[in-house]
């Protein structure tokens, strides 16, 4: 039986150009709102490759994510986001994009089409047994990415998938493949759409479980975030003054800034 892109396939709605603005914003809503329930099906495929990460990652590995075009975006905003988030030193998790760093803002002709440079690409940045790499492509089909996740399975390194077509051949090159099916675009083959929602949906999941697993999230605050603005310095001040019972803003403020992390800071009060 042949592969089949229900991602591409044809849009369920006609003559998107004859619709009022009302009704193209209502059409796009419909359809995103069907996003979450495909997710959830998948929850059982995100718990192991979830569990999977946070285990490497408790024993020293490294999470990249590898991607081409939307898919490699994604992936580039959720590892960039986690150490300001979290406190995690940068290159805990990485994001790989087809085409280098141009490719995150303008589109790099065939990159994705390159077999072996998702792999040389991983090799540049030292990827071991120690780490695990998450393909994402919502096609199922990109050869930058399955290239990478083939060379990485003869290596012993585990793998992983995000992909919105059932049974595609990147799941086939995935340890622990997630197929969140969301089912035609509204705009014929605009994967940007529902599957990237899809996609950022998951990453989002992923990454937040692991950084629980590692330790990174108390109660339900970022307690290792980084200070890097005056609204992160006031949130995580008044995350001290609840945490210590501290009811002084400028001397949980003076804390926090002499230590770095609500974290730490609580921590020094309790030696």
């Amino acid at each position: 039986m042949a592969f089949e892109k229900i991602s591409e396939q044809s849009s369920n709605y006609r003559h998107l150009e004859k619709m009022t603005v009302g009704e193209i914003l209502i059409n796009i809503n419909t359809e995103d709102q069907t996003v979450p329930a495909a997710v959830e099906k998948a929850i059982p495929q995100i718990e192991k490759l979830a569990e999977a990460a946070s285990d490497k990652m408790l024993m020293g590995g490294r999470l990249f994510y590898i991607g081409a075009g939307t898919s490699g975006r994604l992936g580039i905003v959720d590892a960039s986001e986690c150490p300001p988030t979290y406190g995690i030193p940068y290159g805990l998790v990485i994001g790989i994009i087809a085409g280098g760093e141009k490719a995150i803002t303008s589109a790099v002709e065939f990159a994705e089409d390159d077999k072996e440079q998702g792999w040389k690409d991983l090799l540049q940045l030292n990827v071991c047994d120690k780490d695990v790499v998450i393909g994402i492509a919502a096609s199922g089909t990109t050869p930058y990415v399955i290239g990478a996740l083939e060379e990485c399975q003869k290596r012993g390194i585990i793998t992983g998938s995000i992909s919105c077509n059932p049974d595609s051949p990147v799941s086939a090159a995935a340890d622990f493949p997630i197929e969140v099916v969301v089912g035609p675009e509204f705009v014929t083959g605009s994967t940007r759409m529902k599957s990237g929602t899809a996609q950022k949906l998951v990453l989002n999941m992923i990454s937040t479980t692991v950084m629980i697993q590692l330790g990174r999230v108390e109660d339900n605050k970022m307690v290792n975030m980084q200070l890097t603005n005056d609204k992160l310095v006031d949130r995580g001040t008044k995350m001290l003054m609840e945490r210590v019972k501290m009811p002084d803003y400028e001397k949980a403020k003076e804390l926090l800034l002499k230590y770095g992390s609500v974290k730490k800071a609580a921590d020094s009060l309790s030696k």
